[in-house]
């Protein structure tokens, strides 16, 4: 039995030990990583076929995003309408693939990512 990759441990592992707060910013992280690469992809490798599962793994975040939203907040209905418009720019860039239409939500994901930033410091900062 051949062993773990260690760093492979080591990510599981700090996944594992992260807050719920945590772990949506990375999972934003993670999509403006791959919402820059499909720009890059279309625009400057004209590789649709690695484009498109850019998108797609933005696709699946966002869904898992979504399905995490716990409704009793009001905020979490506005994510929700937010994350729906997300997977249908998302779906449109898909189909046409023009970069124009990914770059928008880039600056739009940073900024949640950044507001879910300031609270997880809040929140442990009591």
């Amino acid at each position: 039995m051949a062993a773990s990759n260690p760093y492979n441990q080591y990510k599981e592992q700090s996944i594992m030990t992260m807050t719920p707060g945590e772990l949506i910013i990375v999972l934003y992280e993670e999509c403006i990583k791959m919402l820059n690469y499909a720009v890059y992809y279309i625009e400057e490798k004209k590789d649709m076929e690695e484009a498109e599962k850019a998108i797609k793994k933005v696709q699946r975040i966002i869904h898992y995003l979504d399905g995490i939203l716990d409704y009793k907040y009001e905020i979490s209905t506005n994510l929700h309408m937010l994350y729906d418009y997300f997977i249908r720019t998302l779906v449109q860039a898909n189909i046409r693939k023009r970069a124009e239409v990914l770059k928008p939500l880039i600056p739009m994901i940073t900024e949640l990512k950044d507001s879910f930033q300031q609270a997880e410091k809040k929140v442990h900062m009591k």
